[in-house]
Formats: structure tokens, C-alpha cells, sequence
């Protein structure tokens, strides 16, 4: 059974709602960089997003990811709840866009210190905030949208989701 092309639009409004919920499921993300050669490259971090759906991360300069990112700006970041179990309805959120270190003072440390108070006390040390700015998201929320839906969307500058597609896998349930 090939992948079904729906003409289904899903509003902006419950786009960023279901955005918002997958987000908030985990404090852990997977960061996706290319690095030289074309490599991919894949770190998992604690992260913090903000009103524009930019994501943010504390990460050591001189980490694979972090290095990669000075080369290149392309990223890819996926957030699911890992406590999810095979065959139940799934639920997750992959952005891609660019990443860069984010500037001193930007809204990205409050994000992240709002997100996790811990860090307030503990500091950041040598390490530095990374910010990616998607342009585009893919979130996949079988109780929301049913089974085997995937639904894509562009990101403005200000964080609001403009559904592009929506795609229907096949599925054995």
C-alpha cells in the first residue's frame, strides 16, 4: 500500500496546539547535524522552546554537534515521549531548520531557566546556548489526527504554523 496524499488541511490554530503538546512531552530532544563530508551526526540534549517554536539547547562548544553547527547551520531536531508502546497511538514532532549559537542575553537562557529552575543554580559554565529556528515541522499525533497521519507545516518568523500536507501511512491496526 503506497503513502496516501490527503487533501485534509488541519488550521493554524489546532496545528500549534497539538505543536505545543507534543513540545511540552518530553524535555529531551534529538539533534540531527551534518558534519564534514557530509556526515550526519545525531546528539541527544535537554532542551527549551519559546512562543516562536524555537528550540533551545546548553551544549559544550567543542561538541561534535556544536562544532558541525559553526560549519553548517542545516538541523534537524526530533521530540517524542519515549514512553510511548509499540502498537498504541503514537505522538511526536521533528523540526527542521537552522541552528546556531545563540547570542548573550537572547530570551533563550530565560526559556531554558523557566523550563528547568535547577539551572539557575547550577549556571552554565563553559557551555553555550544553541537555538534552532525551524522552518518547517512534521507532527505525527495518532490520537489527534488518527492513525498513520503525519502532517507538515511551514514556520513564520513568529512561530505560526501554515499546514503544507498531509500524509497517510498504511497501518496494521
Amino acid at each position: 500500500m503506497a503513502i496516501e496524499r490527503s487533501r485534509r488541511r488541519i488550521g493554524r490554530a489546532r496545528l500549534r496546539a497539538i505543536a505545543e503538546e507534543l513540545l511540552e512531552a518530553s524535555t529531551l530532544c534529538a539533534i540531527a547535524t551534518v558534519g564534514s563530508g557530509s556526515r550526519a551526526h545525531i546528539n541527544t540534549a535537554y532542551f527549551a522552546w519559546t512562543p516562536a517554536l524555537r528550540l533551545i539547547w546548553l551544549s559544550d562548544p567543542a561538541a561534535t554537534h556544536s562544532r558541525n553547527l559553526r560549519a553548517s547551520s542545516s538541523a534537524a531536531v526530533a521530540v517524542y515521549d519515549s514512553a510511548q508502546t509499540w502498537g498504541e497511538p503514537d505522538r511526536g514532532i521533528q523540526l527542521f531548520g537552522a541552528a546556531v549559537e545563540a547570542q548573550a542575553g537572547d530570551h533563550g537562557e530565560a526559556a531554558y531557566a523557566t523550563r528547568f529552575p535547577e539551572f539557575k543554580d547550577s549556571g552554565r559554565g563553559t557551555f553555550r546556548f544553541y537555538e534552532l529556528v525551524p522552518r518547517r515541522v512534521k507532527v505525527f499525533h495518532e490520537p489527534a489526527l488518527g492513525a498513520g497521519t503525519f502532517v507538515t507545516a511551514g514556520v513564520s518568523g513568529g512561530g505560526a504554523l501554515v499546514w503544507d500536507r498531509t500524509e497517510i501511512y498504511p497501518t496494521e491496526r
